[in-house]
């Protein structure tokens, strides 16, 4: 009988093991966590090679996604995308009594999603995420405990809760669940997880940033996080990522300034490119050029590169330099890069109406506007637009486009009174183009349900929300169905 015991209490210790965060492992996630890479690697191979196998697969793993998803370098790409069944097929090998055995097969999985979507595999990617959440609602059913489930399976909740209602058919067909609201409470749970807490608690900032609506308190703990960790490059590209989306430019370009540097960390050739943004942003087009140009110089991969020549384009255009000058950027971006991210498809439409048509008068007015407003440089922004009424615009387009900025600009200079009846006026004149939708009336409708809200008037409040969710095939139909439905759901 003490045999039998001696023998089972050994093979719980081989499994244990298997998946064993040793001291050593730890340190390298973190360095990985830090984007320090190749450090990374270092630690990992002073480990012996047989100890915790399941752990250093992951690792391996999540060293060749960062490096991958950093660098966009396809070749790379087809050399190590064979390692993702290799490394399927050795987890598969180990215990499935381990909580750890389903999450590292998923973890490997999702990371190779994330890549084949940057580099245009979206139907392969898709089968990954299919079976990442299968595997992870599986072992949420054997380990219910387990936090580190939570943090990736918290992740594709929010993802299938943010499918257009019109596809959603498709995740229910597939079997896949999820909506945003319950995919944050994963998050929040998984915050406690002390090897995923720190993913957990960026991911749950990000769907707050990109999904829902960012708060003064989801933008001081960042702060707080970043302030925790000077010497964490990822999190620091994050943060300004974040900043920048939530308006906040200037922080963000407080982030990319004060971000640690040095041969040990992954080179970040993208930095550029936002910081190109922001001083486009700001208005400083010399600088703004400057950047776009040193990334389209330093990054090897096809992403971006049409929205760095339509920014560059933006840069002569703005500034005032002759149209022969400047269309030679947008013909580059018609014959560079590809269309998989959603920037460099919004560049490719603007290339090719502008080369088509041309721009109005007003039309460089407009976009000073927009592009301080949603860097939050906000006194710019209303004195681009205050020499202006709506009918110096041509067409119910840009009308309506000069409408909501004004509201926009007043709402966030907390002037929400002064802001209401352009956003009125912007719902009503889009709402009476019927050449093709308009987003400016979604954005309204929205952004008074916002208000309404705010305002402790309910009824009002629903009826703009639902008046965002009834408008038809817009540009940013999904993000503001998704905020609208996320607004409704606190009434």
């Amino acid at each position: 009988m003490r045999l039998v015991v001696f023998f089972v209490l050994i093979a719980r210790l081989a499994q244990a093991q298997d998946f064993a965060w040793t001291p050593g492992l730890q340190r390298a996630f973190a360095q990985m966590q830090q984007l320090q890479v190749q450090p990374a690697r270092q630690t990992i191979a002073r480990e012996p090679a047989t100890q915790s196998p399941g752990i250093q697969l992951f690792l391996d793993d999540y060293a060749d996604m960062l490096t991958l998803t950093t660098s966009d370098n396809d070749a790379l790409f087809s050399e190590l995308s064979k390692r993702e069944d290799e490394r399927i097929d050795a987890l598969k090998k180990l215990p499935d009594s381990s909580p750890w055995q389903r999450v590292m097969q998923a973890e490997v999985r999702l990371h190779w999603a994330f890549c084949k979507l940057k580099f245009g595999r979206e139907m392969s990617a898709s089968w990954d995420v299919i079976k990442a959440y299968r595997l992870l609602g599986e072992n949420r059913k054997l380990f219910p405990d387990f936090l580190p489930t939570y943090k990736s399976l918290g992740t594709l909740y929010v993802m299938i809760g943010s499918v257009p209602e019109s596809y959603a058919w498709v995740a229910r067909l597939l079997g896949l669940r999820g909506s945003i609201a319950d995919g944050q409470q994963m998050l929040v749970r998984a915050r406690q997880d002390p090897v995923f807490g720190l993913e957990a608690q960026l991911i749950d900032l990000m769907v707050r940033a990109y999904v829902l609506t960012f708060t003064p308190a989801d933008e001081q703990a960042l702060r707080q996080l970043i302030a925790r960790s000077p010497d964490n490059l990822l999190l620091h590209f994050f943060g300004a990522t974040i900043e920048q989306k939530s308006g906040n430019s200037e922080q963000a370009l407080l982030y990319l300034t004060s971000r640690p540097t040095g041969p040990a960390y992954l080179p970040l050739p993208i930095v550029s490119n936002i910081l190109g943004d922001i001083y486009l942003q700001k208005g400083q087009y010399a600088t703004a050029d400057a950047h776009f140009a040193r990334f389209l110089t330093d990054y090897k991969g096809q992403n971006f590169r049409k929205d760095s020549q339509y920014k560059r384009f933006l840069c002569h255009w703005l500034a005032g330099y002759p149209d022969s000058q400047s269309r030679s950027f947008l013909e580059r971006v018609l014959s560079s890069g590809r269309t998989t991210v959603e920037s460099d498809k919004a560049a490719q439409r603007f290339a090719e109406i502008y080369l088509k048509r041309g721009a109005t008068p007003h039309q460089p007015v407009l976009m000073r506007a927009r592009l301080a407003s949603d860097g939050g440089f906000l006194d710019s922004a209303l004195a681009y637009l205050r020499p202006y009424t709506e009918a110096r615009f041509v067409g119910l387009p840009e009308k309506a486009e000069f409408n909501y900025r004004m509201g926009r600009i007043l709402q966030r200079r907390s002037q929400v009174n002064a802001a209401i009846p352009y956003f009125v006026r912007a719902l009503a004149l889009s709402d009476a183009y019927d050449e093709a939708p308009l987003s400016f009336g979604a954005s309204s409708a929205l952004q008074l349900g916002y208000i309404y809200k705010q305002k402790n008037d309910r009824t009002t409040a629903r009826s703009f929300f639902q008046r965002a969710l009834a408008q038809k095939n817009h540009e940013y139909k999904n993000s503001i169905d998704n905020k609208a439905r996320a607004g409704l759901s606190g009434l």
